[in-house]
Parts: C-alpha cells; sequence; structure tokens
C-alpha cells in the first residue's frame, strides 16, 4: 500500500500549484493550520541548496474531531500533509493517505474515519 496520493501537474510552477492545491483544500473543506518552505529551512539551517519544496497541514475540522472522539491520542499523527515539490516536469503534488497512516491503531472507528478523509483529500488532489 502507497502511503501517499500522488500528481504531477505539468509545467506549472510551485506558486502555482500552490494556490490550486489551497482553493481545491478549501472546497473539500480543509483549512491549512501549518506551513514549512523545506527549501529555506535547508538554505538557512544547512546552507544547503534544494529545489522548492513546501509542507502544508491540512486539517479538516469535522473530520479531525470525529478522529479524536474515535482515539483521543490521533492528535500525534494530524494535520494531513500534502507536499508540493518542484520536479523536472512542473510540480508534484503528495498527500498523505491517512489509512496507510492510522494501520496501526486498531479502531475501526477511526479506520471509517481515515477513508472519509482519504476520499475527500484525493478528490481535493484530483480537482486541482
Amino acid at each position: 500500500m502507497s502511503y501517499t496520493y500522488n500528481r504531477t501537474l505539468k509545467d506549472v510552477s510551485i506558486e502555482n500549484a500552490d494556490k490550486r492545491v489551497r482553493d481545491a483544500l478549501a472546497t473539500a473543506g480543509f483549512g491549512i493550520l501549518t506551513e514549512i518552505d523545506i527549501e529555506a529551512t535547508m538554505k538557512t539551517k544547512l546552507g544547503a541548496d534544494m529545489a522548492p519544496y513546501r509542507i502544508l497541514g491540512a486539517c479538516n475540522p469535522q473530520m479531525a474531531f470525529k478522529a479524536l472522539q474515535a482515539e483521543p491520542r490521533v492528535g500525534t499523527m494530524l494535520p494531513c500533509n500534502v507536499i508540493l515539490r518542484k520536479v523536472d516536469s512542473g510540480t508534484e503534488i503528495s498527500a498523505i493517505d491517512p489509512v496507510a497512516s492510522m494501520q496501526a491503531i486498531e479502531n475501526d472507528q477511526l479506520h471509517s474515519v481515515a477513508k472519509e478523509v482519504r476520499d475527500r483529500m484525493r478528490a481535493a488532489i484530483d480537482a486541482v
């Protein structure tokens, strides 16, 4: 089982992809709680150059609430990360598969929530 759902936007800049991803996630009920510019962080902390790479921490409050009700410690695995990274052909978008990330937790109610989040996340990424 793959742990991410991926899509490449051909000839699309990371800035353009970022806006499109945020809009699609918002339409699907996700907000962005965290943002990490990995490229800038690696430059600042290590002096290392790398291609543009961003992590967006996406959260659907209703789904997060359901997950926390089913499993109070699941907050250690939230929010759902979506990455945008520059590749030769454009920008790759990868979203975590919450079903894969929740496999270690034996809780059928949580797995049901994870499936719904996966479906919503995939629909958002497909809509970009």
